[in-house]
């Protein structure tokens, strides 16, 4: 099969990816087996159902559907860049209403870990650090610890927002919404050795109706 990626300098022709989007499509495709409804990826009509049914498309820079769009047009790197896959409500409106049968949301989590796993984040938006934050916090205490979470988070990210919002983050610690001292849960050592034994697993695997390849857009890829 005649590879896509262009050695030689100079502007790319139409259809021809780079090498760094080349190595992350197909990141991405050794991925798309394990998550349910993406291998329909082909068949999206670009109708706009996802971005309609999205709650909180006015927020984001790139609608569900122009998602979609990119990862055909192999503009993947700029894609992980958006704040969109941080965005994602994960509401599975825009997948129950899609008429091509895409988990839509199920993709925006796969672009969200592969960001994560690449280190490509979006600019000046530090959303992942409280995605990171949370998922610590939760596994040492077994539950949220507010406090913690928001001194964690501006303190790694912004810490005049501490000042900017202590009068809201009174008027909380007052009506008993941020505690001072951790709670931990009981059976703290047994909640760890499931979330512990889950990430040992693999996603389900997904049956691909396919030929013996896979399309998503302009570009075939061999199995």
């Amino acid at each position: 099969m005649r590879s896509l990626v262009v050695d030689h300098g100079g502007p790319l022709a139409p259809g021809v990816l780079s090498g760094t989007e080349r190595d992350l499509r197909e990141a991405f495709l050794r991925d798309i087996d394990r998550i349910p409804g993406a291998a329909r990826l082909s068949q999206c009509i670009q109708c706009g159902t996802c971005t309609a049914s999205c709650p909180v498309s006015f927020a984001m820079d790139l609608t569900p559907r122009e998602v979609i769009a990119m990862f055909r047009a192999g503009a993947i790197e700029d894609l992980l860049k958006s704040r969109t896959i941080w965005l994602c409500a994960s509401c599975y409106q825009c997948t129950m209403r899609c008429p091509a049968d895409i988990s839509i949301t199920e993709l925006l989590y796969a672009f969200k870990r592969m960001a994560i796993e690449r280190d490509i984040l979006p600019p000046k938006f530090p959303v992942h650090v409280l995605a990171e934050t949370f998922a610590r916090t939760v596994t040492r205490y077994g539950r949220n610890f507010e406090t913690g979470l928001i001194l964690s988070y501006y303190l790694r990210t912004q810490p005049s927002g501490l000042l900017r919002r202590r009068r809201a983050g009174f008027a909380l610690w007052r009506h008993g919404r941020l505690p001072l001292r951790p709670h931990r849960i009981n059976g703290l050592s047994g909640f760890r050795k499931i979330v512990a034994r889950a990430e040992q697993f693999d996603l389900p695997q997904e049956p691909y109706e396919g030929l013996g390849s896979r399309e998503t857009g302009h570009a075939t890829f061999g199995r």
